[in-house]
């Protein structure tokens, strides 16, 4: 609803700007053309991040992320003392393996 009062509003600043003689409502008009515009703009951008973002209920909660951490750190701190004493391999020279 708002995107259409600020279209409405860039519109009437538009027609007035064109129409009157006097500065100071010319002045006044270029005002409307740059808030309607800039008004727009954002309320599309707005729109269009809103239809794209995730729902808040769709999100993991603290507890979980906590938990997802933890058993990360876990593995990680396992995969290093494994392979602590073994020798990896160098990587492939020219396509050819050792």
């Amino acid at each position: 609803m708002a995107r259409w009062i600020l279209i409405g509003l860039t519109l009437a600043g538009l027609v007035t700007a064109f129409l009157t003689r006097s500065p100071g409502v010319l002045g006044v008009s270029i005002l409307m053309i740059l808030i309607g515009s800039f008004g727009t703009v954002f309320s599309i951008a707005a729109e269009r991040v809103s239809a794209n973002a995730r729902p808040d209920a769709s999100m993991l909660p603290p507890e979980a992320l906590l938990a997802i951490r933890e058993k990360a750190k876990a593995r990680a701190s396992e995969g290093a003392s494994s392979s602590h004493g073994e020798a990896r391999p160098g990587p492939a020279v020219g396509g050819q393996r050792p």
